[in-house]
């Protein structure tokens, strides 16, 4: 792997390669996330020896330098990023694997420079606008941006964890549950003061805001496969894959594990990394 700097006069873009470019025969992969940096794949990663991976820290996040004077994250702005990161390496079209935010970006990236991506596995794409309890899931999400700002990480942390695991859609009994207690789940209750967490605070509304451009989608040459775990059905991120997958006419395509199913041990939130990497290479064509 060698890591690489791409200057733009927005920001700074650090990014990863695990091999060579150009690559001999397949485009290169592009593994995407949001608001989780390049390190995240390091697992998954390592079960494609035979492919160039290209993964990357998004603007604002990890080793990527902002230097626009902003502090949201925005999917159009991130895909602009990522068609700049193509170009510059001369890779397009390419194959991409992007989860939750990061497949809210690629979707931005395929309806603006469709002719960048030839696949696009768009996992768990957290996109609020597709449910048919879209108000009450901006609601959810306003619960625990509220508990981040008064109390902190742990108890914001804590309300994020309870929204992602309700099964269902949000109804008066969800919204009538107690504060949840961030000792519950091992998480601090103190608080640090700090309020800048891109996925506790407003600063990503921004993604789980986005309403995607089916009709360029739809006229885009690129393969979209909407791509659900199968341990999130009826969670949040399970119903929006379904729900996303319906509005494009298709059927979601079901991997192992959950929401972070590509995760090694490594990362805390252990997945099923191997098998998932295993029906990856089918989606894609290498089974």
């Amino acid at each position: 792997m060698t890591t690489h700097i791409l200057e733009t006069p927005e920001v700074d873009l650090a990014y990863d390669l695990h091999g060579p470019l150009p690559t001999a025969g397949q485009a290169p992969l592009f593994m995407v996330g949001q608001p989780m940096a390049a390190d995240g794949f390091g697992t998954l990663a390592s079960y494609f020896p035979d492919r160039t991976v290209v993964t990357y820290d998004p603007r604002g996040i990890g080793r990527s330098t902002r230097k626009d004077g902003r502090t949201d994250h925005v999917p159009e702005v991130q895909a602009r990023d990522l068609h700049a990161l193509i170009e510059a390496l001369g890779a397009g079209p390419v194959e991409m694997f992007a989860s939750s935010g990061g497949a809210v970006t690629a979707l931005a990236l395929v309806a603006t420079h469709p002719h960048d991506v030839s696949t696009l596995v768009a996992h768990e794409p957290p996109i609020i606008a597709v449910l048919p309890d879209a108000i009450a899931a901006e609601r959810a999400r306003t619960g625990f941006l509220n508990a981040y700002e008064a109390k902190g990480f742990g108890a914001g942390m804590a309300a994020f964890i309870v929204m992602t695991s309700w099964q269902g859609e949000y109804t008066d009994d969800y919204f009538a549950q107690p504060a949840a207690d961030p000792a519950q789940f091992g998480l601090p209750t103190d608080d640090d003061g700090t309020r800048d967490d891109p996925l506790l605070s407003d600063r990503s509304w921004a993604v789980t805001s986005y309403e995607p451009d089916f009709g360029a989608l739809a006229a885009a040459p690129t393969r979209v496969v909407i791509a659900v775990g199968e341990e999130s059905a009826g969670l949040f991120t399970g119903r929006t894959s379904l729900a996303l997958a319906a509005r494009l006419g298709t059927q979601a395509t079901v991997f192992p594990s959950h929401h972070g199913g590509f995760l090694g041990g490594e990362n805390g939130y252990a997945g099923r990394p191997e098998a998932f990497a295993r029906k990856l290479r089918d989606v894609l064509g290498e089974g």
